[in-house]
């Protein structure tokens, strides 16, 4: 048995949005993130705590050789497809890549001794929920291969444990926001659907104007509510189920969110208030499959690894990324510094 003075952990997709906070997080705690990233949708400028290895988890030859020469003591699998609305439209790649990929990992780690896994999961398992805010405990019954892919991919580590002994902490978040504080790294997706950093490019005049998807919903402004919770302290809850796996816990799932409800209009006046600027909106009809409220109810989380969010208020989340998105344009449309393939130009 390997030990535990290794302080090696596995980070698939770790070049990601959140996965790249959470190296940070890691690095910060005394860990040393290996990172496993096929560069896709991550940034090779977002890798800065520990080293990069190209490939895809898919290609088990490749995992074999990065688990034999870095001997982690425990994964961090943070790599997946997760636009909802090209789930619909291209199910055999999310099924593909999220559940089969997954499968190879999982495989690839119990050949090689790794006996904890902290998995990046969503709210989107629940689908349409029955009851807001959403307990832990609440019927999984996702409404898109999103969400039906990751669900999946909590039942293959559930299987795992009770089979393998391979222990496992899924973590069921809402909508992740705003960026590392120190503005070292933060969210950058091609192409961008998450809406505090499209509402930002619109008042920074870098992006086109903000759509208000639904304005007649059962909601106090019309519009539909989300529970926007800072990346920063989704690392941490991250660490916090690492540590506890370590501890000897057993496997669970829990929700990571404020359990504070923020309309699209309320991010908006938000965006407007931090940035001084206007958001330019148009209005548009209702998403199909967009549920009114998500809200979480984080209270598991809070008993099981004493963890509240420390960015909880709604301007704090977006001045961390107005920050940083003013960082990499310099305010304003003029200047391109990351093209197409997520490659970064001129700015650190």
């Amino acid at each position: 048995m390997r030990s535990l003075s290794a302080k090696n952990i596995l980070v698939t997709g770790g070049a990601g949005y959140i996965g790249s906070h959470t190296c940070k997080a890691l690095h910060r705690a005394g860990y040393r993130p290996v990172v496993c990233d096929n560069l896709l949708h991550g940034h090779r400028w977002a890798v800065r705590w520990g080293p990069l290895e190209q490939g895809n988890i898919a290609d088990r030859q490749w995992l074999d050789d990065v688990l034999l020469r870095y001997q982690p003591i425990a994964a961090m699998h943070f790599a997946a497809y997760a636009y909802v609305g090209e789930s619909v439209s291209e199910p055999a790649k999310y099924y593909r890549n999220n559940v089969a990929g997954t499968l190879t990992l999982l495989e690839a780690l119990r050949d090689h001794g790794v006996e904890r896994c902290v998995f990046s999961s969503t709210c989107a398992t629940y689908g349409d929920p029955e009851t807001v805010p959403i307990p832990d405990d609440a019927v999984q019954q996702p409404i898109n291969p999103y969400g039906a892919s990751k669900w999946m991919m909590e039942r293959m580590l559930a299987d795992f444990d009770r089979a393998y002994g391979l222990r496992s902490i899924a973590l069921r978040y809402f909508n992740a926001a705003g960026a590392d504080p120190d503005g070292e790294i933060g969210e950058w997706h091609d192409p961008e659907t998450h809406l505090i950093p499209l509402a930002i490019a619109a008042a920074m005049g870098s992006g086109k104007e903000l759509s208000i998807y639904g304005t007649d919903y059962d909601t106090p402004d019309g519009t539909a509510v989300r529970d926007y919770v800072h990346v920063a302290d989704l690392a941490a809850a991250h660490v916090r189920a690492l540590d506890r796996l370590l501890a000897g816990s057993g496997s669970g799932a829990m929700n990571l969110g404020t359990g504070r409800g923020r309309s699209v209009r309320e991010v908006i006046d938000a965006v407007q208030r931090v940035g001084g600027r206007r958001v330019p909106v148009e209005e548009a009809p209702r998403r199909p499959g967009d549920p009114p409220v998500l809200v979480a109810d984080a209270a598991l989380a809070q008993r099981q690894l004493d963890w509240t969010p420390a960015y909880s208020g709604l301007d704090q989340i977006v001045e961390t990324a107005w920050r940083w998105h003013e960082s990499r344009t310099g305010g304003g449309a003029a200047e391109q510094v990351i093209d197409s393939r997520g490659v970064a130009g001129t700015k650190p």
